[in-house]
C-alpha cells in the first residue's frame, strides 16, 4: 500500500514542454476545454453549495436529484436523456482528440481493451470506492454536510433502467478521460510533478461534486487521489471506467428499482 501513496515514473512518458509559446497553448487548451466541461460545472456547484448553505434548513435540509425527466411526453424526454448522454461521450472525445493532436494517441492515454485482470481492479476500485462513499454519505447527511441526493426522479418508462445504465456509463467515459486521462497528461506536459498533478485532478472532482455538499465534495477528493495515483502508475483508464461506471449503475440502477419498496430511500 506504501508503494501506491508515493509518486514513481509516470506510466505515460510525456516529455515536459519547454517552450514558451507552446506550454501557453496547453494552457490555453487546459482553460477553455475545462470551463465548457467540468470546471464549469465545479464553478456552479460550489455557488450552488453557498446557495443551500444560505438557504432555510442549510445543506442539510436540501435535496438534489441526479437523473430527472425533461419533458412530460415519454419519447421526447427520452430524445432529450440521449441528447445529454451523447454531449458527455463527446467531451471525452474532444478530450482524447487533443491529446491525439498533441501526439498522445487514446492507446497511450491508457483507453485500450482491458484484460482480466483489469476488469477485477475495475470492480474492487467500485468496491474501494463506493462503500466507504456511502458510509460518508450517510454521516455527513447525520451532521447536515451533505443535501438529500436522490440519483433519479426519471418517469417509470420502459427505457427508464437503460437510460440510467447509459447515463452511469457516460458519466464514467467523460469523467475519468478528461479528469484523469486528459488533465494528467496536460499538466506532466507543462512539467508539473505527479503529486502536483494529482492534487489539481482530485481537487476538481471534488469541485463539480460540490453541490452535493461538503462530504460529496471530499468524498470524491479521495476517490481522485486514488484513481489519479493508478493511472499514474498503470497508465490503464479503463478500469476507473469500469469502476466508475459499476458505482454509478449500483447507484442510479439499485434506486430505481428499490425505492417504491423501501421507504427510508425517499
Amino acid at each position: 500500500m506504501r508503494d501506491w501513496l508515493r509518486p514513481s515514473a509516470p506510466a505515460v512518458d510525456v516529455p515536459p514542454q519547454s517552450d514558451p509559446r507552446a506550454r501557453r497553448i496547453i494552457w490555453l487548451e487546459i482553460v477553455f476545454l475545462l470551463l465548457i466541461t467540468f470546471g464549469y460545472s465545479g464553478i456552479s456547484a460550489i455557488l450552488s453549495l453557498a446557495q443551500s448553505a444560505l438557504s432555510p434548513g442549510g445543506i442539510g435540509g436540501q435535496a438534489v436529484a441526479l437523473n430527472t425527466s425533461r419533458a412530460q411526453n415519454g419519447l421526447i424526454d427520452l430524445g432529450y436523456q440521449l441528447l445529454g448522454i451523447a454531449r458527455l461521450i463527446a467531451t471525452a472525445g474532444l478530450a482524447m482528440y487533443l491529446l491525439w493532436r498533441s501526439g498522445v494517441g487514446p492507446r497511450l492515454a491508457g483507453l485500450v481493451p482491458p484484460r482480466v485482470r483489469e476488469c477485477a481492479h475495475g470492480i474492487g476500485l467500485a468496491a474501494l470506492i463506493g462503500l466507504p462513499g456511502l458510509g460518508l454519505y450517510v454521516a455527513a447527511r447525520a451532521l447536515g454536510l451533505n443535501v438529500e441526493v436522490v440519483p433519479t426522479t426519471l418517469d417509470d418508462h420502459w427505457w427508464r433502467i437503460p437510460a440510467l445504465v447509459l447515463w452511469a456509463i457516460a458519466n464514467a467515459v467523460a469523467e475519468e478521460t478528461l479528469v484523469v486521462g486528459y488533465l494528467l497528461t496536460r499538466l506532466r506536459r507543462l512539467g508539473w510533478s505527479p503529486n502536483a498533478a494529482l492534487a489539481a485532478s482530485a481537487l476538481l472532482r471534488g469541485s463539480y461534486h460540490l453541490y452535493q455538499g461538503v462530504g460529496g465534495g471530499l468524498g470524491n477528493v479521495a476517490m481522485g487521489l486514488i484513481f489519479g495515483r493508478y493511472w499514474q502508475r498503470t497508465g490503464r483508464l479503463v478500469p476507473l471506467i469500469i469502476a466508475h461506471a459499476v458505482i454509478d449503475i449500483v447507484a442510479f440502477v439499485g434506486y430505481a428499482l428499490l425505492a417504491p419498496h423501501l421507504g427510508w430511500l425517499n
